[in-house]
């Protein structure tokens, strides 16, 4: 056996053994970097406001602390509100259970000839099998109820304290960062920074502007339909429907639907329609073009980005995936280099085939055929002898006195012409 073999054996183990503790570490922390990269595009969204507040003599703790009492204010005050409604609303339907029972109950009577009692389907309905086995599994699942609410929590603490510190020490840690890089590198990073900050309130600009249009619409039919509490209603499908990813439409529309259910069965209906069809409208028309005009990318790169993300990192990824496509096209697009096109280049070419050649361009308009540079070099020259001065190359024109060689006159550059100067 070699002498060298044993020490390669164990150093190969020791780098599986590597990788696998570097994968277990990862599935381990996928949790925690979720919520790190929810904090570091919330910490971007609210930075304008305390960077505007830091600018007027605040301290940026101070002043990010008051934005996030600010947003805490407003959503423990709305879903409070929303609470009390939901509660109200409740009741009237349990109390009003019966009525609408017997409603439902005369109506399938006349229309199927049937002879169903509210008595029988009452004792049906709590006497079936389905009812008692749905009550035990939740009575069993109270404990893992539990621990998902408490999870969420702190989930949400996590992403609030990330957050905080994000915006807050924003100068100091961006600082951070550049020390261990070079000049060059430095200016990248605070690029992307900074075009990482304006996507994310542009894409917070775009979900704000289609949940006051969203709002708008829902009011004005549930206005019509004489459903009460029509403005919280309206503000709720606007705001769960486009910051909540993936479920938020369905939580959005479920409460109108339960509400307008207790005014009229047919409102119901007429609500659900009018939620299906309006989800469609901002999936294919509203939502890419105002995306499209706030983020700066194509409705289709934004669709797509959406269904990637939401593939990818579920609902975390359906909701950041629009600014961080925007950020890394925006960056991206700095080291791209691009050229000028020419006007139809289509229709200025046509092909010709000639019998037994193959297929080749021809131009439509005269001109000189652009091929190795010789004949262009050749007519350089014979104007050159005609008109002595007129033949200055790029180079004399660039910087060669007056009356000097012209270089490249016969040499294979290509003779560069200029109008005379």
């Amino acid at each position: 056996m070699p002498r060298w073999l044993p020490r390669a054996m164990v150093l190969a183990l020791a780098l599986v053994a590597c990788f696998q503790l570097a994968i277990w570490g990862f599935h381990q922390l996928v949790g925690l970097l979720l919520n790190v990269l929810i904090a570091f595009f919330l910490a971007l969204a609210v930075e304008p406001a305390v960077d505007w507040m830091a600018a007027r003599g605040m301290r940026r703790g101070l002043a990010t602390g008051l934005v996030f009492l600010a947003i805490l204010v407003g959503a423990v005050g709305f879903f409070a509100l929303l609470g009390s409604m939901v509660a109200g609303q409740i009741a009237t339907m349990v109390e009003e259970f019966p009525q609408y029972l017997d409603s439902v109950i005369s109506w399938t009577n006349s229309t199927f000839h049937t002879h169903l009692s509210r008595v029988q389907v009452q004792n049906n309905l709590l006497n079936s099998d389905w009812l008692q086995k749905y009550v035990q599994d939740s009575a069993n699942n109270v404990l893992a109820v539990s621990a998902q609410v408490l999870g969420g929590l702190f989930n949400l603490l996590t992403v609030a304290l990330f957050s905080f510190y994000f915006a807050a020490d924003g100068p100091r840690l961006r600082r951070a960062l550049c020390s261990v890089l070079p000049p060059r590198r430095q200016a990248e990073v605070l690029r992307a920074w900074e075009i990482a900050v304006a996507k994310t309130g542009g894409y917070l600009y775009s979900r704000g502007l289609m949940a006051l249009i969203s709002g708008v619409a829902h009011y004005v039919l549930l206005e019509i339909l004489g459903v009460p509490y029509a403005p919280a209603l309206g503000i709720w499908v606007g705001l769960i429907s486009q910051f909540v990813p993936t479920i938020g439409t369905y939580l959005a529309g479920a409460l109108p639907i339960l509400i307008a259910f207790t005014v009229d069965p047919w409102y119901a209906l007429w609500v659900f329609g009018f939620v299906v069809v309006y989800q469609q409208f901002e999936n294919y028309l509203l939502q890419p073009r105002i995306t499209a005009r706030t983020v700066d990318i194509h409705p289709a790169v934004a669709f797509g980005s959406v269904i990637a993300g939401t593939a990818l990192m579920g609902a975390v990824g359906a909701l950041i995936a629009i600014p961080a496509t925007a950020t890394l096209q925006a960056f991206l697009g700095a080291y791209v280099k691009r050229y000028e096109v020419t006007a139809e280049p289509r229709g200025r070419f046509r092909v010709r085939r000639r019998r037994g050649e193959p297929e080749e361009a021809e131009a439509c308009e005269p001109g000189p055929v652009a091929g190795d540079g010789r004949e262009a070099a050749r007519g350089g020259e014979r104007e050159s002898a005609r008109e002595p001065g007129v033949g200055v190359t790029r180079g004399a024109a660039d910087g060669a006195p007056d009356g000097g060689p012209a270089e490249g006159r016969s040499g294979g550059t290509g003779g560069v012409r200029t109008d005379g100067a």
